[in-house]
């Protein structure tokens, strides 16, 4: 590939497979030796590309959020034995599934002649380089990819600003002696919102993030010393959940675990991205510590505060000691300033799709239109639903059980289905049953969800 090619490939990776030419000219299966010669990695642009600490801490960073305050409550609707072993289970899925992305990503970005892709773009592939019954869908698979990641991120924003309001709620109302509803500061947070959906360059979220970092890390310390302070085993303590509270248990822990969205632009900006996969990786190790404390805090949270719990453990603190209110208050800041850095993904996929709609001349004021009124959006959503933990679950079921686990399977399929499904088409079998486990959150997690906020307006 000459120079000159390599560089319009890496700056519109889709460039090189995206026309319907293209589309009559693939024959799956005659793919001479020269495309298996191929290596994607050589033909990276490495200028600012991060090591494999640094790649691990940005995965970290993406996993350890407002989703493990969420565990304890979690494992109270799936019990301590099953809680804790499913939450085990659902991590290696749920690794399993980034396993299996990213390595039908390298695989792709070869036969393509792409140094590298986007999630979007592994399913647009996937879809052009399959069986020809699905490769009139490649276009449309990439835009439901671009949709589902915008949907997901939307749909987390949405639980930020409950979750600020509510912990907010909780100190505002103890210290004030009135009994104010969470909506009203879910209105009260709208200036604030505003100001941090405005923001359109990563480098000015910088300060922002060290600040939410801050707050976060003291917000868990003192939570920690509350949970490990009264842990106790009661006869209340339920070792397995009933079965109508196990797909809220599955939707909440796949919410709190699921950090999909991240994972290609992490690997992609790799120094040594065939450090990603493999025994050990940084996916392996990430996954391992993610996995190993969303445990630990679901378990010892739901033996300290039993089947009180709420949606978020630091809602279960008693806000009558100063110490509850300050790790409320923390974590409160720290969702509030990590909103801009949750919202700047989906407002980059919207605003790229729909610039060219608008005049060149207006483009600062239609941008700025639609980041206020996606805004308004989170906050309109927040307001309908201000209970955290059936919209936390609700989020898990639609949108990161078909994000994280649904379309890896399927991309996956797609890529091995002329001649590398395994003996006995053994991944066909393996991505079916991940496929009906991500059907099963889906359907029976939004409905017992959906019907818990029917509940709040009887």
């Amino acid at each position: 590939m000459g120079k000159g090619k390599e560089q319009a490939t890496m700056e519109n990776p889709m460039q090189e497979f995206s026309s319907s030419t293209k589309i009559a000219s693939v024959v799956i299966g005659e793919f001479n030796e020269k495309d298996d010669l191929y290596n994607p990695f050589e033909h990276r642009d490495k200028k600012n590309s991060n090591s494999d600490v640094g790649a691990l801490a940005h995965l970290l960073k993406s996993s350890l959020g407002t989703g493990i305050l969420a565990m304890p409550s979690a494992i109270k609707h799936g019990g301590l034995l099953f809680g804790g072993i499913g939450t085990i289970i659902i991590g290696i899925i749920c690794a399993h599934c980034v396993h299996i992305l990213v390595r039908s990503s390298h695989v792709l970005c070869k036969r393509t002649k792409t140094p590298q892709m986007t999630y979007a773009e592994t399913a647009e592939a996937a879809f052009l380089y399959g069986p020809k019954p699905v490769r009139p869908f490649a276009n449309a698979s990439r835009i439901f990819v671009n949709a589902a990641l915008c949907a997901t991120y939307v749909g987390g924003a949405c639980v930020y600003v409950v979750f600020i309001a509510s912990s907010i709620q909780q100190v505002a109302n103890f210290n004030s002696g009135y009994e104010i509803s969470p909506r009203m500061y879910i209105l009260t947070l709208i200036p604030a919102l505003v100001l941090l959906g405005q923001i359109r360059n990563l480098k000015y979220m910088v300060p922002i993030s060290m600040v939410a970092n801050i707050c976060m890390m003291g917000g868990f310390a003192i939570t920690l010393y509350y949970i490990f302070r009264d842990i106790q085993l009661t006869a209340n303590t339920k070792l397995i959940g009933s079965v109508t509270q196990l797909p809220t248990f599955f939707a909440t822990v796949i919410f709190a675990i699921e950090g999909i969205g991240v994972v290609m632009p992490v690997e992609n900006s790799m120094r040594n991205p065939d450090h990603f996969l493999g025994c050990p990786s940084v996916l392996n190790i990430t996954m391992s510590i993610v996995v190993s404390l969303y445990a630990v805090l679901g378990i010892f949270g739901y033996l300290t505060y039993g089947e009180q719990v709420l949606g978020s453990i630091t809602l279960s603190i008693p806000t009558e000691e100063i110490l509850g209110q300050v790790v409320k208050i923390l974590i409160a800041l720290a969702v509030l300033f990590t909103y801009g850095l949750q919202y700047f993904v989906p407002m980059e996929i919207m605003w790229t799709s729909i610039k060219d709609k608008c005049s060149h001349k207006y483009h600062g004021i239609c941008e700025t239109l639609m980041r206020i009124f996606m805004v308004l959006f989170t906050v309109v959503v927040a307001l309908i639903v201000p209970d955290l933990e059936p919209f936390i679950s609700l989020v898990g079921s639609v949108f990161f059980s078909v994000l994280g686990i649904s379309i890896p399977a399927i991309v996956e399929t797609i890529s091995c289905w002329e001649t590398h499904l395994g003996m006995y088409n053994w991944r066909l079998w393996k991505n079916s049953m991940l496929l009906v486990f991500s059907m099963f959150a889906l359907v029976f997690g939004s409905w017992i969800s959906i019907g818990k906020i029917i509940d709040l307006y009887k």
